[in-house]
């Protein structure tokens, strides 16, 4: 599955680390894929990727494409923030259930109104200096949600 691609013009306020491991999961977000490790021994998924399953504490780790629709469980939205995002005030950050059962953080794309239970629909965001991963609303075929 591929996610759709949002261009930002402005560089990532707080770029990730990227090491030997991670730099697949980073790549794979230039084309549109969403990532996560699975424990080959377990069956179970991490996120963020892990070279160590958390569980079951073995290193036989799989890639794993997920598909890149869920629902929010949490959101919230940053007034005061610290000053490396003052730029972006204010922002939502969201608590996201993948429909793969993975849940994540991340930024929540779009000035729409925000409630639980939303549908989402992951996407790329893609910034001069490298990618980065958010949600916005999934669009709906009666059109609930407006971005």
């Amino acid at each position: 599955m591929t996610m759709p691609l949002v261009t930002m013009p402005h560089a990532r306020r707080y770029p990730p680390r990227v090491t030997e491991f991670t730099r697949v999961f980073w790549d794979a977000l230039v084309d549109g894929r969403f990532l996560v490790t699975r424990c080959a021994a377990c069956d179970r998924h991490s996120f963020p990727p892990k070279p160590i399953c958390p569980y079951c504490w073995t290193d036989a780790i799989l890639w794993e494409e997920q598909a890149t629709s869920g629902k929010i469980y949490s959101w919230t939205r940053v007034h005061a923030g610290p000053a490396i995002f003052e730029a972006d005030l204010p922002y939502s950050i969201g608590i996201i259930d993948l429909d793969s059962g993975v849940r994540l953080a991340c930024p929540l794309i779009g000035e729409v109104q925000w409630c639980c239970g939303m549908e989402i629909e992951m996407v790329s965001v893609i910034h001069p200096d490298g990618p980065f991963f958010g949600a916005r609303p999934k669009i709906v075929s009666h059109n609930r949600y407006i971005v």
